[in-house]
């Protein structure tokens, strides 16, 4: 590995949500109330342990507000949903110059493979989980709350 440069990991930015939706050619495809909105990139290299990894991650992450007002709550606590995005420009290198480069994301195949991996997790768990359309030009509408957000990598 070159000095540097990290690992790959797969990186999800969440954000606690009052509501999220996803809309595709004007189609409203996904919508959640009161939950997480998951951005996901996927780096190549990744695997599918490290998806599960924070698959585990994302499900144990205490980012509601408890009676106190602290955040001690996870999603499974607070009964919320999960809606999904793949958003491969997280994977992008942005540290020469002023344009990103993509070169760190995992191909089409890989990416579909870990992000249906990581909602098939997910949905273990018998919580509500929506998602946007892969490889799709999507139109992500929320209300962040707080605003609360996170990025988390495994």
């Amino acid at each position: 590995m070159k000095e540097g440069v990290r690992g790959s990991f797969v990186r999800v930015l969440i954000q606690r949500v009052r509501w999220a939706q996803v809309d595709v050619e004007n189609q409203r495809i996904a919508r959640i109330e009161r939950g997480i909105l998951v951005f996901l990139a996927v780096q190549r290299g990744d695997t599918p342990a490290q998806a599960q990894r924070l698959v585990q991650k994302v499900l144990g992450y205490r980012i509601f507000s408890d009676n106190e007002g602290k955040m001690n709550l996870s999603i499974q606590q607070v009964q919320g949903a999960v809606l999904v995005v793949s958003q491969f420009t997280l994977a992008a290198d942005t540290q020469a110059g002023t344009r990103p480069s993509f070169s760190p994301a995992a191909p089409p195949e890989l990416g579909l493979e870990l992000y249906e991996h990581f909602i098939s997790g997910l949905k273990q768990y018998s919580i509500p989980v929506e998602t946007g359309q892969f490889g799709a030009d999507m139109q992500v509408s929320l209300q962040n709350d707080g605003p609360v957000t996170f990025l988390l990598e495994a």
